[in-house]
Order: C-alpha cells, then sequence, then structure tokens
C-alpha cells in the first residue's frame, strides 16, 4: 500500500513542537522525514521529561519514524552535505526567527534561485513579517496575545493557558496544511513556494465564535468555563458523583433532552429557542441539575444516549488511553526501539485514508546523528 507522501523527502531543521508536529503528520502520511539536528546537543526536547532509561519519551513520540543527522550549518564540510541533502529533497522546514537563515546562505530568496522546486516552510512566534517578526514566542505568549487565554477558564477568575500546547500545535497542523498545498502547485507548475506561519495568526484562527461576537456586540467575550457562549445547554452539569457533560446543539436535542429528563421545558419561552436559553442559561442549569443530581453520571449519560442527546463522561488522559472507542481507532499507539519492541506510547494518526495503512506501531525515534551513515549513503547513489 503506497502512501500519499510516498517519496517526498522533508528536510527538517526544526524543533521542540510546532515544527516537529509538522513534520510528524507529513512522516505519518508517507514522507521521509531527515531531521538535522545540531551536533552534540539535537533537538531541545531530547532534555525534556519524562524520560525512560535516559532517553525523553516527549521527543520520541513527536519524532518517531524520522531520521537524524547532525550538521553544523557554519561548517564548511557539513555545508556541503546540507547543499546535498537540499538538492535531494523537496521540502525544507525551519522554525528559526526571521534572519537567521539568510545570515546562513539558506533563506528562501537563495534556496528558490538555486533549487526552484524547493518548498519552504517556517513557522515562527511572529511570522517574517510585521513590526515584531523578530521578537521571540512560545507557545504561552501566543495562548495570551492570541486572544485564547482571555476566554479559557471559569468566570471572573484568573486567565489560564490551554492545557495542550495549542500554540504549537496549531502552528504545526497549519504548517502542514501548507505544506500539501504547497506540493499540489508544485506539481502544476514545478515551483515550490514559501509557506510563513506564525504561531500567534494561528491563535486567531481558533477564535470563530469570539470574534463573531465581539465584532456584533462590540464587547470582547470572557471566560465561561466549560459552557459555550452561544449554545446552551452545551456544558458540564452534576450528578451525584461528579461532572460530566451535555451538548445540545439545537432545538430538537433540547426536546430529546427534556423528555429523557422528563422535563417540561422544550415549549417554555424562555427555553424553547437557543437564543432564549442562552438568555437564561444560569436557570436552565439549575434545573437540569435538580434532576441530574438524583442519580449517578454513568446513568445519565446511559439515558441520554439512548435518547439520542450528545454526552459524555470527563476523562483523565489514563482513562482516554483505554477508552474502547478510541482504541478501536487505532489512536494509541506502541513507538518500538531499535530491537523492535515497544518501549514508548503515543497518539496514533487521526487522518484514516483508505488508501493509508494504519499501523498500530511505529519505527523508533531516530539516535543523535544516528542515521549519517545511511543518508551518506544515499546521497553517494544519488550522484553517481
Amino acid at each position: 500500500m503506497s502512501a500519499p507522501l510516498s517519496g517526498i523527502t522533508i528536510l527538517d531543521l526544526t524543533h521542540v513542537l510546532a515544527g516537529p508536529y509538522a513534520s510528524m503528520t507529513l512522516a505519518d502520511l508517507g514522507a521521509r522525514v531527515i531531521k538535522v539536528e545540531r551536533p552534540g546537543i539535537g533537538d531541545d526536547t531530547r532534555a525534556f521529561p519524562p524520560f525512560k532509561d535516559g532517553e525523553s519519551a516527549y521527543f520520541a513520540t513527536i519524532n518517531h519514524g524520522k531520521e537524524s543527522i547532525a550538521l553544523d550549518l557554519k561548517d564548511s564540510a557539513d555545508r556541503a552535505i546540507f547543499d546535498q541533502l537540499l538538492a535531494q529533497s523537496d521540502v525544507v522546514l525551519e522554525n528559526y526567527r526571521p534572519g537567521v537563515m539568510e545570515k546562513l546562505g539558506y533563506g528562501w530568496e537563495d534556496l528558490h534561485k538555486r533549487f526552484p522546486a524547493l518548498i519552504y516552510g517556517a513557522v515562527s512566534g511572529f511570522g517574517h513579517t510585521g513590526p515584531e517578526a523578530l521578537k521571540p514566542a512560545y507557545d504561552m505568549v501566543v495562548q495570551a496575545r492570541g486572544g485564547v487565554m482571555s476566554i479559557t477558564g471559569e468566570r471572573d477568575r484568573e486567565p489560564v493557558r490551554v492545557g495542550a500546547s495549542i500554540g504549537d500545535i496549531v502552528a504545526g497542523m497549519f504548517l502542514a496544511q501548507g505544506i500539501l498545498a504547497a506540493l499540489l502547485h508544485r506539481r502544476d507548475t514545478g515551483l515550490g513556494q514559501k509557506i510563513d506561519i506564525a504561531m500567534l495568526d494561528c491563535q486567531l484562527a481558533l477564535l470563530e465564535h469570539a470574534i463573531a461576537i465581539t465584532s456584533v456586540t462590540g464587547e470582547p467575550p470572557r471566560p465561561s468555563g466549560a459552557r459555550h457562549p452561544s449554545i446552551t445547554p452545551f456544558e458540564t452539569f452534576h450528578a451525584e458523583d461528579g461532572l460530566f457533560v451535555i451538548a445540545a446543539g439545537n432545538d430538537a436535542l433540547f426536546a430529546r433532552l427534556c423528555q429523557a429528563l422528563q422535563l417540561p421545558l422544550a415549549d417554555d419561552p424562555r427555553f424553547a429557542t437557543n437564543p432564549a436559553r442562552c438568555e437564561n442559561a444560569r436557570l436552565l442549569k439549575r434545573l437540569i441539575e435538580a434532576v441530574t443530581l438524583g442519580a449517578s453520571k454513568a446513568h445519565w449519560i446511559e439515558v441520554l444516549t439512548a435518547a439520542g442527546v450528545p454526552t459524555g463522561p470527563i476523562q483523565n488522559v489514563a482513562e482516554v488511553m483505554q477508552d474502547p472507542q478510541i482504541l478501536a481507532r487505532n489512536m494509541v499507539v506502541d513507538v518500538l526501539d531499535a530491537e523492535g519492541t515497544p518501549r514508548y506510547t503515543a497518539a496514533g494518526n487521526p487522518i484514516k485514508m483508505s488508501g493509508l495503512s494504519d499501523p498500530t506501531t511505529r519505527r523508533p525515534s531516530p539516535a543523535l546523528d544516528g542515521d549519517r551513515a545511511t543518508i551518506l549513503r544515499w546521497l553517494e547513489g544519488q550522484t553517481e
């Protein structure tokens, strides 16, 4: 079975998360990813906990299936190797601050002249244009500045960071999308493009309802806890043994919810439409919880599921990793070690395609500079 990106070679200079997440996605789709790392140090995440037998699980689960070669791009011999790699690659990825690659002689303009078909993917905190392009940024900075933190957390409490590193991850996702679009463009024109992804831009792209609310009302939304600001009921509710979620996203689902809970509210003008329910969200929550507090979470999830109302438990990560639906979708996979033994657990590939194999294991993450000999032999073969 041929993967969609089989035959595509990615030269990956990125480190930490946004860029490596993008190249991991492309590797899962069949691309060959050659990771170019700093000699003696490698990717910063090699030093990130948790560790297993001295190796970083963080690094392993984001960089599985890639190859590694250590190159100093200020060293003439290593630059010669890098130039050979550029000539054989379809895509080069980098996440340095704007200007760093230009100083090395490997910026977009230089590379496009030398390798017109090469696609250049860059991800940075603020992008390659604008007055603050040179400022450094991490996930926390763009979550804060991009507005996401302002709507995350409990009402009238301090803003909180989203628990997952969405500043990096979403930027990696958009970078992968840009690379795929550029590959299609090159197929038709023969020319590569530069993809310039800013982590801050990507945070704004997440604010679908917040931008709509602000533009119409003139008032930016505040944190609302688990409750959706534009759909009701769409939040957490208390059962006798804790919280679970109900997401009745339209009038028909609300009617089903009322029937399942034996609440005569579907025709009540205070709740008959979604705008009315949003106006009376706190009262509706109290009326629903007056019923749900009388039985367990499991009971209500069973009752509401039978009624066709979207609902579910609030699971911790350990529970998620044992969820039968998630396991059935092959979303928990083993990352192997060099001997082929399962060593780490990672998230699977959420892109399910009829022509793409979906193995239950992933090839090992690379040792620093561990693929140098193989890569150099491959380059020799390409130039013969």
